[in-house]
């Protein structure tokens, strides 16, 4: 298949999609995109033993996008550039301690912990994985989607304080998931990882990452400040989240988190100083419709790699399922353990733990993770899973959300 007719036949797909769902459902397009995606695909599955050309047809898509190439060297970049450049700098600040804790220490321990339980249940379930593969789900899984919450939260009215904690943790804790699913993946067939090699890998790519994002950061918003051009300004923070991004993976730190740092400079300078302002909302609301469009073509797509996976899916089925609740118990666990050690210093929002845990949506980065995986069990079942939990993720925990929200927090939705 000619890769013009796919790309073509997947925005058609997308743009009546994304009709339905405004008219209908009225939700976040990305959500109500990955929700009509993944119904497809289920549907594709159910159907592939009794019609197996929609089995070949799935594999001829996959083969023709490689989805894990696109996700990391194509499009995370500009996700999370854009995705960065509303979050508010100040807010962020106050939540530091928050959104540090959680987007590292979390991140570690639900994968620590999704790992050493997944290990045991898929043994009782009669799927023998070596423990570093259950680990390297766990460290893929564990990261969650920051577009599709920043989203649904705008939409609920959520207190500012609140959706920084939330945004600013799921931009973060995309970084480090990325970088912990490396440094793993790097240790496959060398037994179990030295911890100390882990931690100092992990440092580099953390600490790396930030300082470089930094430092591109400081000299992107230099230019900026000398011009006042939309089309200039465009390009330059176009060039910051592409070759910036390239960048960072050619010196081997952690490309995500110096998009986010670069994002979040270049957003907040944007912001407090004179920038004119039309300028200033021409480069945001480009870079709005960038993330918009990205996002829905990324999600559709997502829902057209599970159709070359129906034999793996149908097979794991049941050690996929199991699962779940180990994922939504790690990450109350993950979440509720640093908010318990800050809770004598500052002050939460009501029901805090139980709703950063239902608001732990999963979306392309994981499935693009996991799809990277080589070829083999492992990757069939942690796949198999990873889509499983999106599915769930999407279309049970985003539609209820809302009204979980307006019942522990008080907000009020959004006019339609």
């Amino acid at each position: 298949m000619p890769i013009f007719t796919l790309v073509s036949a997947v925005i058609a797909v997308v743009a009546l999609s994304s009709y339905a769902t405004h008219k209908l459902v009225r939700l976040p397009e990305s959500i109500g995109i990955t929700g009509v995606a993944l119904m497809i695909s289920v549907v594709t599955v159910a159907v592939g033993p009794f019609v197996p050309q929609v089995t070949a047809w799935g594999m001829q898509v996959a083969k023709a996008v490689n989805f894990p190439a696109l996700v990391f060297h194509g499009v995370l970049g500009l996700l999370l550039f854009a995705g960065s450049l509303h979050v508010d700098v100040v807010g962020l600040a106050r939540a530091r301690w928050v959104v540090m804790l959680l987007a590292t220490v979390g991140v570690v321990i639900s994968t620590a912990v999704i790992g050493w339980t997944f290990f045991y249940v898929t043994r009782l379930l009669g799927t023998r994985l070596p423990m570093l593969d259950c680990l390297l789900f766990g460290a893929l899984i564990s990261p969650t989607d920051p577009i599709a919450v920043f989203g649904l939260l705008k939409k609920a009215r959520v207190p500012q304080s609140l959706l920084t904690k939330i945004t600013g943790e799921a931009l973060f804790n995309d970084g480090t998931g990325v970088v912990l699913f490396v440094v793993l993946l790097g240790l496959t067939g060398t037994g179990m990882p030295n911890v100390q090699h882990v931690a100092i890998l992990f440092a580099r790519q953390v600490f790396g990452g930030i300082g470089f994002g930094l430092a591109l950061g400081f000299a992107g918003v230099l230019l900026l400040r000398t011009v006042d051009s939309p089309t200039v300004e465009i390009l330059i923070t176009l060039a910051m989240a592409t070759s910036g991004y390239a960048a960072a993976e050619a010196l081997a730190v952690s490309a995500p988190i110096a998009t986010v740092v670069m994002g979040l400079m270049v957003g907040n300078d944007s912001r407090r100083f004179a920038t004119p302002s039309p300028t200033r909302e021409r480069l945001f609301v480009f870079w709005e419709l960038t993330d918009d469009l990205l996002n829905l073509l990324v999600f559709a797509l997502v829902g057209l790699e599970l159709t070359a996976l129906a034999g793996a899916v149908r097979e794991y089925l049941l050690p996929a399922a199991a699962a779940l609740p180990l994922v939504l118990a790690a990450r109350y666990i993950s979440v509720g353990i640093p908010a318990g050690l800050m809770r004598p210093f500052m002050e939460f929002e009501p029901h805090f733990v139980k709703l950063m845990t239902w608001a732990g949506l999963r979306g392309a980065l994981s499935i693009a993770l996991a799809l990277s995986l080589p070829a083999g069990e492992p990757r069939e079942l942690i796949v198999t899973a990873t889509y499983l939990i999106a599915v769930f993720s999407i279309l049970v925990q985003a539609t209820t959300l809302g009204p979980l929200l307006r019942r522990w927090v008080g907000t009020s939705p959004a006019a339609p």
